[in-house]
């Protein structure tokens, strides 16, 4: 038999994006207020963040709910001509966003959009 190289092993590879979790995920729903106090009610998360008009973010109302290491943003549309508002009537509720948490954001994003086949040499 002749002498083979083990495969290297893919946890001692360099990582050029080593991922530590889920920052958050974000969901566009009809009425996210009424999910975050859902998911606080029936789940015991904390509602913890706000963002919407009386904040200055005229265009969506999002609201933070947070249990442990877990954290979701449920965002639902100012009015029916946002894009949010189209994606919520043609989809239905739905995770529109996943946050990963990451070392160094702004090096994540550049070096995947450097070895993205789509995106390969656009500046």
């Amino acid at each position: 038999m002749p002498d083979v190289a083990p495969a290297p092993d893919k946890a001692t590879a360099e990582d050029f994006l080593p991922i530590h979790g889920t920052d958050y995920v974000e969901f566009y729903v009809g009425n996210a207020r009424q999910a975050a106090h859902f998911y606080a009610t029936a789940f015991g998360f904390r509602i913890t963040g706000y963002r919407g008009p009386e904040t200055g973010h005229r265009e969506a109302a999002s609201w933070l709910v947070e249990q442990n290491k877990i954290r979701f943003v449920f965002t639902t549309a100012m009015g029916p001509e946002s894009e949010i508002a189209r994606h919520v009537h043609r989809h239905g509720d739905g995770v529109k966003d996943i946050a990963l948490w990451v070392d160094d954001a702004a090096s994540a994003f550049r070096e995947s959009r450097r070895r993205s086949p789509t995106t390969a040499g656009a500046s």
